[in-house]
């Protein structure tokens, strides 16, 4: 497990490093072949395409980074249903909302912590969003523990309350848990078939978007991961209800 909530193994950079270098390389192969077939040098013309990439190291990051965002983008589109549609109880805001802002999160996560004001200022500030939380939690017992209580809560009708008092409250540790289900009322569940078929969906939903930490956040067709702030997410609010750009 690395540090600060970003699990390895799952979609991690590796794997996204090497097919950004493999889209870097595939399209030099093409203007390659591209000269050759027009009856070009293509010793020559190997060497502009080399020379630029080594001149150039700074588009590499680039092309991978807008590789992930493709295929990003290409996971919302294929599982926005699954992405979208709530555990139970586990949403807030507008139930018809024009916007749904999907979270992963763990409650053992700081970061998660911190960006939870965040999203609680947009549900304030924003009628017509809606909310839906999703459990990943990939920070060891303690994480697992509270999401299974946290499911649970999802059932009884008790998410939210138990939700925001559990990062009120801090790290997921037994005594913060038992604490948080007395003061939100809710009947504490452990492992359920149910809760275990709903987080095994929720990594696979994390694994195709090929993130590697919490929180991660998906909003119209953008992939946003980590405390990104009030702003940031705003903004991807408001660019998912822009005609031809959100959805």
């Amino acid at each position: 497990m690395a540090e600060g909530g970003r699990p390895a193994g799952l979609g991690g950079w590796r794997g996204s490093a090497l097919a950004g270098l493999g889209g870097v390389a595939i399209g030099a192969a093409a203007v390659v072949g591209y000269h050759e077939w027009q009856g070009g040098d293509r010793a020559g013309t190997e060497k502009v395409v080399r020379d630029y990439i080594l001149d150039h190291g700074e588009i590499l990051p680039e092309a991978m980074q807008r590789l992930q965002q493709r295929q990003a983008t290409a996971a919302v589109l294929q599982h926005r249903t699954a992405l979208e549609t709530p555990y139970h109880g586990a949403w807030a805001g507008n139930p018809n909302g024009d916007v749904v802002l999907v979270e992963f999160f763990d409650y053992a996560c700081p970061y998660c912590h911190a960006v939870n004001a965040d999203v609680d200022r947009l549900l304030r500030e924003d009628p017509r969003l809606k909310v839906v939380w999703r459990e990943l939690p990939v920070l060891g017992p303690n994480s697992q523990a509270a999401a299974y209580v946290s499911l649970g809560a999802a059932r009884q009708g008790r998410f939210r309350a138990f939700h925001d008092r559990m990062f009120a409250l801090g790290r997921p540790t037994e005594p913060v848990l038992a604490q948080a289900v007395a003061e939100t009322r809710v009947t504490r569940e452990g492992e359920t078939a149910d809760g275990h078929a709903e987080l095994s969906r929720n990594f696979e939903l994390f694994r195709a978007l090929g993130t590697t930490g919490t929180p991660t956040f998906t909003v119209g067709n953008q992939v946003l991961e980590g405390a990104v702030g009030y702003e940031a997410l705003k903004r991807a609010v408001a660019a998912a209800r822009e005609p031809g750009l959100g959805r």
